[in-house]
């Protein structure tokens, strides 16, 4: 349960920069280049949703998971979206047992466990993202170090690619955590 109540902190991390984004900067462009601020909720809110149903369910129906990956996730209210999503994906993963099951995503099949750790890694990237995108900063170091951590425990050459991961980038010698953390997930810093 400890990776849960990690997750469960950087949950915390990314409502507040969600909150702290005024919907006058929802089309902004994101580090993330793909993707403005906008695209970049809805990705993690999508994907909230997605890792919730995983746990629950074993997996994602197909149908589903092409809404989820591509559709519209957030509506008129992106803050009361994004809530929703994250709710259920940490509910998901407190449920006994939970992180013993096995869940498939669309990219592996894995222990739930493991997929709480993709998570974190994941949505606190996509939280620097959005953070950076809109002015704002996140506070917690320590928990911006250890999403770092994890991504250097899982990001390997293979997800090194166009629409996953771009090339680590150089960070600024001095650089903030989160300069460091988006350097490592290939934004250009």
């Amino acid at each position: 349960m400890e990776n849960v109540e990690l997750m469960k902190q950087v949950i915390a991390t990314t409502d507040g920069v969600v909150k702290g984004t005024a919907a006058t900067q929802l089309d902004l462009p994101s580090p993330c280049t793909e993707w403005t601020v906008r695209g970049v909720m809805n990705h993690i809110t999508g994907g909230a949703t997605m890792f919730a149903v995983c746990v629950e369910q074993g997996s994602v129906p197909d149908d589903m998971l092409g809404q989820l990956m591509s559709g519209d996730n957030l509506g008129a209210d992106y803050v009361a979206s994004w809530e929703a999503a994250s709710s259920r994906a940490i509910a998901a993963f407190e449920a006994p047992g939970a992180l013993d099951k096995t869940v498939k995503l669309p990219f592996g099949e894995m222990p739930a466990g493991v997929a709480v750790n993709i998570a974190i890694f994941d949505v606190l990237t996509h939280a620097a993202d959005i953070a950076t995108a809109t002015g704002q900063t996140i506070g917690n170091t320590a928990l911006v170090e250890t999403a770092l951590e994890y991504g250097h425990q899982m990001v390997g050459p293979e997800l090194r690619a166009p629409g996953i991961f771009d090339p680590e980038q150089t960070a600024p010698e001095g650089a903030t955590a989160t300069t460091r953390l988006l350097a490592f997930a290939g934004r250009k810093v």
